[in-house]
């Protein structure tokens, strides 16, 4: 197929155009870091009163079991839970189609959560005098479990099935009966340890053998 100069002339005058706006137009996009969306940051604010109310009343009221302690394993729950739903993400989309998506961008949002949440941990720690790993482990541990069972429920079902059973379970008990259960306590600390361990094992397993996919 001959083609004439006219044609020709043409198909330089479009390579020249298309040569000259790839050169002039804007660059690749910057990759962007996970920042909390419109829903995140209520619940990060809903974790920070949390624990403002926790101190405030273990301060104001001694014969109460620590509020801290008892509220530190679900404080960041709420934000968790946030960062990782389909519910509360509304590029969630967009991410699900990036080559990125699944277990790294679970663990980046995990992390960002805990950035903010792990802070106001340590100041009320620090305020009611509270040994760090009393309220750390048991925050990393149940962390942890919401992301080894998100990948059945998903990880705000799950965060929320765990922050309502241990608040029926351990807390309302526990202010009812004016102490500290054991497992809140310093000799609870090896088995907290342990916990924390398998359940991230659990949920890295989980999460490199299937889609880790907001629900």
């Amino acid at each position: 197929m001959t083609v004439d100069d006219e044609t020709r002339a043409i198909i330089e005058r479009a390579a020249a155009g298309i040569a000259a706006g790839m050169a002039t137009g804007p660059g690749p996009a910057r990759r962007r870091r996970f920042r909390p969306t419109g829903l995140t940051l209520p619940r990060l604010a809903a974790a920070a009163l949390l624990m403002l109310v926790a101190v405030a009343l273990e301060q104001s009221f001694k014969s109460l079991p620590s509020l801290v302690l008892l509220v530190a394993p679900i404080a960041p729950l709420l934000p968790v839970a946030a960062a990782w739903s389909r519910r509360t993400d509304p590029a969630w989309e967009l991410i699900a189609t990036a080559p990125r998506f699944g277990l790294g961008l679970l663990l980046r949002r995990t992390l960002t959560a805990l950035a903010a949440v792990i802070p106001l941990l340590a100041l009320a720690g620090w305020v009611t005098g509270h040994a760090p790993a009393l309220w750390l482990l048991p925050c990393l541990a149940f962390t942890a479990a919401a992301l080894a069972l998100g990948g059945l429920t998903g990880v705000d079902r799950a965060a929320g099935g765990l922050a309502l059973g241990w608040a029926a379970l351990v807390v309302a008990p526990s202010i009812a009966a004016a102490r500290l259960p054991a497992l809140l306590t310093a000799s609870a600390w090896p088995a907290w340890a342990a916990v924390t361990t398998v359940l991230f094992a659990v949920a890295l397993l989980r999460a490199r053998h299937r889609s880790v996919v907001p629900r």
